[in-house]
This record gives structure tokens, sequence and C-alpha cells, in this order.
């Protein structure tokens, strides 16, 4: 899969400015977040489901 497409499905939580955006985006901190991704991995619909969010 090609960085461009991951970009659209996943959160790359080594980024530290992809982190950043996704935590306020989702209203948690950067510690929720990343616990989310240990959790459920890095797809942006399973991250949202983790953390009872609307996904984008």
């Amino acid at each position: 899969m090609s960085t461009e497409a991951r970009g659209k499905t996943h959160i790359d939580i080594y980024d530290r400015t992809v982190r950043e955006a996704w935590a306020q985006r989702f209203g948690v901190s950067e510690e929720r977040l990343r616990k989310a991704v240990t959790m459920v991995g890095s797809r942006i619909t399973s991250v949202a489901a983790y953390l009872d969010r609307p996904a984008p």
C-alpha cells in the first residue's frame, strides 16, 4: 500500500503533526490516541469506534 493511500485510512502515530491533528480532531489527548492505536490498530474507523467518536 502506498504512503498516500495509507494516509487516507490510517493514523501515522509516529508523525507528531499527524498525531496532534488526530488527537485534536477526536478531542482526546495524544496519550489516549496512542493507547487507542495500540489497542485496535491505526485504521481511522477502528480508532474512532474505540474512542466512541464519529469517524471523519
